[in-house]
């Protein structure tokens, strides 16, 4: 079976990884265009374009698919390629660009998506988050057969996984990138016996995932302790927790459900234990931080070189450290 492939990040590369390791031939990979990246802002190939580099895969990065769009040649070129790669089937993992129509129809078998949740639920740009943050006791890998809508088609394939107590986003996705890599094997080894038993998706319980906006990662210490917390975990790699601490802005990473009382943000205590601060309902005691232009420390280690006083309260709306 010839497998074309569509993803950027490393959820998919861990995906595309998967498929050649179980030997399946795939003639063309689609990544996005090289972004500007890191400190010095230089143009760096995906993951998914550099895995394929390394097997001498054939590449195409167009800015858009639409024929008929702003680049209409790069989705031309696209279109070029996918028809010399003569692929049965298009697998789709966290490519970033709308499909259009003729390419979820170019493919002989057509287009499968892996999506990090269980369909549904969390339709949308980012599922492993939003689970994190609604204190959902389970997520999954759905394989879904693609349709014109958003993650609406029908669903090939689900496993389920439970979320533990301290899973960030960051441990999550590599549990689900690595379920992912399994389930589309095993999808693909089914779609070339003809075994599948597509299953439309319910009607009851659909929500969407909206994408991470930065802004959200402002601290509102009115809200119970265990609401911040899912947020400081869902929001680990990105964008994190921010506050302010007297004048400057106070980034907060990783906190642990406590006892305490006082007004919403008030520090009730500073030891190597960490910034103990009262929340709208219980408190949080504050593990690991960091200041504008440094490092994520630990708060044993950050209250070394920064004391905070015991009745300081820390501030909703800051601007993030570098």
């Amino acid at each position: 079976m010839r497998v074309a492939f569509a993803g950027t990040p490393e959820f998919a590369a861990v995906a595309l990884q998967a498929l050649l390791q179980a030997g399946f031939e795939v003639p063309l990979v689609l990544t996005q265009p090289d972004r500007p990246a890191g400190r010095g802002m230089k143009l760096q190939a995906s993951p998914v374009k550099q895995l394929a580099q390394q097997h001498g895969i054939a590449l195409s990065q167009p800015l858009s698919l639409r024929l008929d769009g702003k680049y209409p040649d790069e989705a031309a070129g696209a279109r070029e390629a996918l028809l010399a790669a003569q692929p049965d089937l298009m697998v789709v993992a966290a490519y970033g660009l709308i499909l259009p129509q003729w390419v979820l129809d170019l493919p002989r078998l057509g287009c499968l998506n892996i999506h990090a949740s269980l369909l549904p639920r969390w339709r949308g740009a980012a599922p492993i988050h939003r689970a994190i943050e609604a204190g959902d006791a389970e997520t999954g890998i759905t394989i879904m057969q693609m349709d014109a809508g958003l993650d609406t088609g029908d669903m090939l394939l689900i496993e389920r996984l439970p979320i533990a107590g301290d899973d960030t986003t960051a441990t999550l996705h590599d549990k689900l990138a690595a379920l992912g890599g399994r389930l589309i094997v095993e999808a693909l080894e089914l779609a070339a016996c003809g075994g599948f038993h597509p299953e439309q998706q319910p009607e009851a319980g659909v929500c969407y995932a909206h994408k991470i906006e930065k802004s959200e990662s402002e601290i509102d210490w009115t809200l119970p302790a265990a609401a911040i917390e899912r947020r400081l975990r869902a929001f680990d790699p990105f964008p994190g927790g921010l506050s302010q601490l007297e004048s400057e802005p106070l980034k907060i990473w990783k906190a642990r459900l406590a006892e305490g009382r006082g007004r919403p943000g008030e520090v009730l205590a500073a030891d190597a234990a960490g910034l103990l601060v009262a929340c709208g309902e219980g408190a949080l005691r504050l593990t690991e931080l960091q200041r504008a232009g440094g490092k994520r420390l630990s708060a044993a280690v950050f209250l070394q070189s920064r004391p905070v006083t015991v009745g300081t309260v820390l501030k909703s709306g800051a601007h993030s450290p570098n």
